[in-house]
């Protein structure tokens, strides 16, 4: 599998296990969502929320890649979130909004990501203002891997609070290849 197609699956697998997180957290009631669970990010909206500034976060970044990337212009237009923990929506009805429209651009993004672009040193200023300069591949990498990490935490509390996600492992959309 090649770089570029690794990129596409992982952002079938965000896209797959969002809509099983926002659809098990829709289930609840917006008191529960919005209890404090001593989790990184407070309660499964804070978490929720955490996902989408994160995703904003480096999106905008990778916006700045020199291929600029026409997929990622709805993200050039939004607000740079002032905080890792701002609660960019306080309800889950208008967070899931959100959520599905990065989710629908992170789609379109991976898609058309060239391989030699892969390649490419990006440099960005963190939030803390530090200047980094880092391989775009292995940042988009680490772009899947932040999802998967918080998403397991608001698995985690979503369970806690009654709710079942289901299955949430990458293996759910890794296509089977066995021979027919």
């Amino acid at each position: 599998m090649s770089r570029t197609d690794h990129t596409c699956l992982m952002a079938k697998y965000n896209e797959c296990m969002n809509a099983k997180l926002y659809e098990a957290a829709m289930r609840l009631p917006d008191e529960e969502l919005a209890v404090d669970r001593k989790a990184f990010f407070g309660s499964i909206l804070g978490t929720l929320n955490h996902l989408v500034v994160g995703d904003t976060i480096w999106l905008q970044r990778f916006a700045t890649h020199p291929a600029n990337y026409p997929a990622l212009e709805p993200v050039r237009n939004l607000p740079a979130p002032a905080s890792l923990d701002q609660l960019l929506h306080a309800d889950i009805r208008s967070l899931v909004k959100l959520r599905s429209s990065l989710d629908r651009v992170i789609i379109e993004w991976t898609h058309s990501i060239a391989e030699h672009e892969l390649d490419h040193v990006l440099r960005y200023v963190n939030t803390r203002g530090v200047v980094a300069e880092r391989n775009f591949f292995s940042l988009v990498m680490h772009f899947f891997n932040h999802q998967t990490h918080h998403r397991g935490q608001a698995t985690t509390l979503l369970s806690q609070a009654g709710a079942d996600v289901g299955v949430t492992d990458l293996l759910a959309v890794i296509p089977n290849e066995a021979a027919a």
